[in-house]
């Protein structure tokens, strides 16, 4: 409970009595429970004084009230929508709702309370701020996600080869990772070679490998509720001039912003380094995304290392520094890994070596 507990100091200085949260990763790490939860918006988490009580259908009734055992979170799955169930519940004073949910469901909550002394107060991330920070149980998750998107790039030494296509690579990854502990994945995985790498989020088809090539693979797999991330690089026969020192720069550009990361420097200083960094190497101007961003639950989460994130980072932050090189028509490359913002630094889960990986 000591999430919820955060959440309800947060609510208290923010003037509301009580939240409806609807977002599912939001209740699944207040709930803390696990494999119950799919990709459905099916609940709903009423946090009301000493209440805290989850509004659910039949489908995953049995499985929350399991995990919820003889504690405090109570298990309802009264056949009502969300906007009926609530007030029946809150009869007066400031409901918080997350300024995520539909339109059409915010409607029916105006409609639900249109007769009541509930006044409906927009929240801004109130629950994803608390996210942000990581605590010890979380980060041993993330780093089990983790070990297993390393063992799949591993694996790729077994089979990656000239001639397979970027979606023969990307099954051989998924399957492996799916095969080895993974429960999903934590998004779909990308692999792009030779001009395609150059579309940061392109998407694996049909292009075959080949020698002289470089192939960005970025991929992470979900465990226990908790994601990973991290791209890599394979070259096909020793690299030329132009990609090694594009990769040298890189490099360069991931492990001195790395070096620079700890409590009290913001996302947008994070970000303008790579970029200075970049830009001194010779490639400036050819890296058209924000630095790296929040893992945890999602695979995008808060806090962003960007020009738009001026807020310093805190002790418990987890964070991915994925600097980019993309030439039109040419290549991409991304070299991506992602850790904890410690007291004093900055320690990165990602394990596999900065050497270039030549087949």
């Amino acid at each position: 409970m000591d999430r919820i507990e955060r959440l309800q100091g947060l609510m208290a200085g923010q003037g509301i009595d009580a939240l409806c949260v609807r977002d599912t990763p939001n209740i699944a790490y207040l709930t803390g429970f696990q494999g119950v939860f799919d990709e459905e918006r099916a609940h709903a988490l009423l946090i009301d004084g000493d209440q805290v009580v989850l509004h659910t259908d039949s489908r995953y009734a049995a499985a929350c009230r399991a995990c919820a055992g003889d504690g405090p979170i109570q298990v309802d799955d009264a056949t009502k929508t969300h906007a009926s169930w609530l007030a029946d519940r809150v009869g007066a004073g400031a409901l918080g709702i997350e300024d995520t949910i539909a339109l059409c469901e915010f409607r029916k909550l105006e409609e639900a309370f249109a007769e009541s002394d509930v006044r409906l107060v927009e929240t801004d991330g109130v629950v994803l701020r608390l996210r942000q920070v990581k605590g010890n149980d979380e980060v041993a998750l993330l780093k089990h996600a983790q070990s297993i998107t390393e063992a799949a790039f591993a694996h790729r030494a077994t089979f990656a080869r000239p001639g397979m296509t970027e979606r023969d690579v990307q099954r051989e990854l998924d399957d492996y990772m799916l095969s080895h502990g993974a429960d999903g994945l934590a998004f779909p995985s990308i692999v792009a070679t030779g001009p395609n790498g150059a579309n940061p989020h392109a998407q694996p088809g049909q292009t075959k490998l080949e020698a002289g090539q470089c192939v960005v693979m970025d991929f992470g797999a979900k465990a226990r509720g908790y994601c990973s991330d991290m791209t890599r690089m394979l070259f096909l026969e020793r690299p030329d001039d132009r990609l090694a020192r594009a990769y040298e720069v890189l490099r360069e550009a991931n492990e001195q912003v790395s070096s620079l990361l700890r409590p009290g420097i913001t996302g947008a200083e994070a970000h303008q380094r790579a970029l200075d960094i970049l830009e001194a190497g010779g490639f400036g101007g050819l890296m058209g995304h924000g630095l790296g961003h929040g893992v945890g639950r999602e695979v995008h989460e808060l806090p962003v290392l960007s020009p738009r994130n001026p807020d310093p980072l805190e002790e418990g932050n987890v964070v991915t520094v994925e600097p980019g090189i993309y030439v039109e028509g040419e290549f991409g490359m991304r070299l991506e890994d992602f850790g904890i913002v410690t007291e004093d630094g900055f320690e990165v889960f990602t394990r596999t070596t900065h050497e270039p990986c030549i087949v």
